[in-house]
């Protein structure tokens, strides 16, 4: 049932004591996490944390693909899984914070910094995998792309150059392919 359809409930609501809306407004808000996270980020932090945040969120991204670095094989299904991870963690702190800057930033660092070329040999069972990570990869890409284009111009410029460097490595590896089938352009 949406509040929206039902306009007697939402005037009700409105006229309801102080003190029982805050009770109702603290249990709803106790019910979902990301929406008590969210208020917590707005009533109690402010810019150093938000900082903080995207500090955390790049030495989580470098430590986990530093481990993909040092080994000695990597196959695209641990590092698409691994990037799933990644994104997702990315993803919870946009809908935290709603700072799209800071999305576009971890976004860019996350794909600029995650390993994109694999060792396959003559029959190797990866091949799926490969096409999956880069389908996946590119379309991230391109949610990346938008949302960077609805960014002010301001702030694009201090994105371009790692935006350029995501595009590049997509279209200078095994990628092109498929980047060019899903639409993803060139350059800026």
């Amino acid at each position: 049932m949406k509040l929206s359809e039902h306009k007697d409930l939402k005037v009700e609501i409105l006229a309801l004591p102080p003190k029982e809306k805050d009770k109702l407004l603290l249990r709803l808000v106790a019910k979902d996490k990301v929406l008590t996270e969210h208020l917590h980020f707005l009533l109690l932090e402010d810019e150093s944390n938000l900082r903080d945040r995207v500090i955390n969120i790049k030495e989580l991204i470098s430590q986990n693909l530093q481990n993909f670095k040092s080994a000695k094989s990597v196959n695209p299904k641990d590092v698409l899984a691994n990037l799933r991870k990644l994104a997702k963690a990315v993803n919870h702190n946009f809908r935290v914070t709603k700072a799209g800057f800071e999305d576009v930033e971890l976004r860019l660092f996350l794909y600029n910094n995650t390993i994109t070329e694999f060792k396959s040999g003559l029959f190797s069972s990866y091949k799926n995998y490969e096409e999956l990570f880069a389908k996946f990869f590119i379309k991230s890409t391109l949610i990346t792309l938008r949302k960077f284009g609805k960014l002010h111009e301001d702030l694009q410029f201090d994105l371009k150059n790692e935006m350029d460097n995501l595009l590049k490595k997509i279209y200078t590896g095994n990628m092109a392919r498929i980047a060019k089938e899903l639409g993803l352009p060139q350059e800026l």
